[in-house]
């Protein structure tokens, strides 16, 4: 499982680890729900808050992962169709 978890504000004004993004940062960074579960990013339905730096968060860990995703090379995918 991925460590990617947002910041809320509290009441107080600290900050606490959430327990997923909302909808509508997830929407602002351009990720359905389905690519969410998919990518394993914690998604709670109940927030409604849209937080900047959360989207900020998404937008950089969606570029790490396309970074580290490599596309196959053409010995990988003959050697799966031998299979």
């Amino acid at each position: 499982m991925h460590h990617i978890k947002p910041t809320i504000n509290k009441k107080d004004g600290k900050q606490r680890s959430g327990r997923g993004f909302s909808l509508k940062e997830l929407g602002k960074a351009v990720l359905t729900l389905e690519e969410a579960k998919r990518l394993e990013i914690p998604v709670d339905k109940r927030r409604t808050t849209i937080h900047d730096w959360n989207v900020e968060i998404l937008k950089a860990y969606m570029q790490k992962m396309k970074a580290e995703a490599r596309p196959k090379t053409k010995l990988q995918l003959k050697k799966k169709d031998k299979k």
